[in-house]
């Protein structure tokens, strides 16, 4: 009796092994094909999608240049404003811009917009400072106060371009 289940055991042990040599290949070969499936829908995905998120980054550069506090005083004149409407007006046209851009952030790694909004962020409060001053008077004291204080300064925004750049050379 032992004997035939030996034989039994020792005949059907081919079939076994053949069995699972058959799964391992075939769930390797699944799982191979998966992987290509999904990187060619990427690529091609990618091919579609590249002009559009190239073109967002590249909106969001010139948002991150037209902030900077001295490419944004030479844009807005100060005119017969007093100090505080002059600065509103800087703080409401970054506002405007960045409203304007808002919808860029569907295109652009959550950090990168995170880092974006903190360059925002700072350059309006950084305009809020210097207005502080009590030296200043008017709207055209404002603007070449924020010249003189934040052209040595290295602009909020400049940090934010360098990680914008990385994170398009990474897309290639």
């Amino acid at each position: 009796m032992n004997d035939k289940i030996l034989l039994g055991f020792i005949a059907v042990l081919p079939a076994i092994v053949v069995g699972v040599v058959v799964y391992y290949f075939l769930s390797s070969f699944m799982k191979n094909e998966e992987r290509r499936r999904r990187f060619l829908t990427v690529r091609e995905s990618q091919g579609k999608t590249l002009p559009t998120r190239m073109a967002s980054y590249e909106r969001m550069t010139l948002f991150l240049e037209r902030i900077k506090p001295n490419n944004l005083v030479v844009r807005t004149l100060a005119g017969s404003m007093t100090k505080l409407q002059y600065e509103q007006t800087l703080i409401a046209a970054i506002d405007q811009e960045f409203e304007h851009n808002i919808a860029q952030q569907i295109y652009v790694s959550e950090e990168c917009w995170n880092i974006i909004r903190a360059a925002k962020n700072t350059t309006i409060q950084q305009i809020r400072q210097v207005a502080m001053s009590s030296k200043i008077n008017s709207g055209e004291d404002l603007r070449q106060a924020i010249v003189n204080e934040l052209m040595d300064k290295r602009a909020p925004s400049a940090a934010a371009l360098s990680f914008l750049r990385s994170e398009v050379k990474d897309l290639f």
